[in-house]
């Protein structure tokens, strides 16, 4: 499973500190790596990507000389075992393991479930065959037993019993279509289906077995896209949440690892804060890209809106901006002036301006220079923060926009859902441009080319209209 470099890459130094799986830079040598495993994938037909998936790929040094392991995640192209790519944690494809005798078990149940018109026999099966699944879902999550840096083995059970889970897609699917009366609820301590079958930890669980130093790990697509995910071949995306986070939270323990990047990063972003207008109600400020409007549980307490309640208590953020997307917010310094703003929200009155830079075209396709992008967006629950157009369960996201030269666009939201302008410009059904610099729906770069340059509003107290912009790159 060690694949070796060239001789011209010694002279990249290896990184002092181990990747920061949830935000990153991809280092040169995973670069290299990640160009051969993708190369790799189109040589043979066993390889052939016939659906896109996650690969990754994990730097390691052994007897000191560097290496680098392969990995996608779960099942690829049929099977968990490709020849150079690094075994699942645990195998359920075993013909002779527990998994599939138990599984075929549940299988017959839901045949006689199927074949009988007895009801009370119907609700006896349907019972068993519930008890069954549950006892074969316990029972597959204490095989996954992972290690760590420091020598210690811990299950998914042990792993996930402080950590809540989203709900099952299934579960979400039947909430949708009206065949569950209350919205289904995160679990405390129940892993979500699929955990540890992820590049990261079987790579990182190689390594730990092999006696191999894990340097840096990097996971890319490779393929078309899945449905709605908006993943491009060849770029890198950082480790899931939902799955992710407990079991590399566990996995790393003992490894030096870089300090979420995020961090050090928004401290510093505090200072390029500042005021555009300010007087008794409210405030008009300019965020920089990188820095967090609002705390989040996942990138620390730096944030715009902790910035400014240090300077006053009172003051409140009206509305928000994505992470990386820089210009004007509005914030409230009373609660009277917050309601007012946030009605004129509600009832989008408020009228905002954003300039973006888009991806140069991949084909040749001509899109209108100006016009009206709706496109229903809803949430990803198995993959936050990340947005998916849903023409199912959807809410309604309405842009316009107008092209100012060839890649620079101003974009106008008539609605305001999370990364809309973002999804309107990437989704194939909307612009098919990415934003530059999109880590998420696109291309990384030196930044997010996202500004909100102006923004227009009725003043809460004298009623005035004001407008207000910053000039954007």
């Amino acid at each position: 499973m060690l694949h070796p470099f060239p001789p011209e890459l010694a002279s990249i130094p290896s990184p002092e500190q181990f990747t920061y799986p949830f935000c990153y830079r991809p280092h040169p040598l995973c670069q290299w790596a990640a160009k051969e495993v993708i190369a790799d994938c189109y040589r043979t037909p066993e390889m052939y990507p016939r659906e896109g998936k996650m690969f990754g790929v994990l730097v390691v040094e052994h007897e000191g000389q560097r290496y680098y392991l392969r990995a996608f995640s779960g099942i690829y192209n049929g099977t968990y075992h490709h020849e150079g790519y690094v075994p699942p944690v645990y195998d359920l494809q075993n013909p002779k393991s527990y998994f599939p005798q138990e599984e075929q078990r549940i299988c017959d149940l839901t045949q006689q479930i199927e074949a009988t018109t007895d009801e009370a026999q119907r609700t006896q099966l349907k019972a068993l065959r519930k008890e069954a699944s549950h006892a074969l879902q316990m029972w597959t999550f204490r095989q996954y037993r992972m290690h760590n840096a420091l020598g210690n083995t811990a299950d998914l059970i042990d792993i996930f019993k402080d950590y809540k889970t989203p709900f099952t897609e299934e579960e979400y699917i039947d909430y949708k279509e009206g065949r569950l009366s209350e919205k289904p609820k995160s679990r405390l301590g129940i892993p979500p289906g699929g955990a540890g079958e992820c590049c990261a930890p079987k790579l990182l669980q190689y390594a730990y077995q092999h006696h191999l130093r894990p340097l840096c790990m990097e996971e890319f697509w490779v393929g078309p896209s899945q449905g709605n995910e908006m993943r491009i071949e060849g770029h890198f995306y950082p480790a899931c949440q939902h799955k992710c986070v407990p079991i590399l939270t566990y996995m790393l323990q003992g490894l030096n690892v870089e300090e979420n990047p995020l961090f050090a990063r928004g401290r510093a972003l505090l200072a390029q804060v500042h005021t555009l207008y300010e007087d008794d109600d409210l405030m008009v400020v300019v965020k920089p890209t990188g820095l967090l409007s609002v705390p989040s549980r996942n990138h620390g307490e730096v944030s715009l809106q902790i910035h400014l309640s240090a300077l006053n208590p009172e003051i409140r953020l009206v509305h928000r901006l994505d992470q990386d997307t820089s210009g004007i917010l509005l914030a409230a310094k009373n609660l009277d002036a917050c309601r007012n703003l946030q009605q004129q929200f509600f009832q989008r009155r408020v009228k905002k301006k954003y300039i973006a830079i888009l991806d140069a075209p991949v084909t040749d396709t001509t899109k209108p220079t100006s016009g009206i992008i709706s496109l229903p967006l809803s949430r990803n629950p198995f993959d936050s923060p990340r947005q998916v157009v849903n023409h199912r369960f959807g809410k309604v996201a309405t842009t316009r926009y107008q092209f100012t030269d060839e890649n620079r666009i101003e974009l106008f939201p008539e609605t305001g859902r999370t990364h809309q302008l973002r999804i309107h410009c990437a989704h194939p059904e909307g612009l098919g441009r990415p934003i530059k610099g999109d880590i998420l729906y696109g291309t990384a770069s030196d930044r997010l080319y996202l500004h909100a340059e102006s923004i227009t509003f009725q003043h809460p107290t004298t009623g005035k209209w004001m407008t207000f912009s910053e000039p954007a790159f």
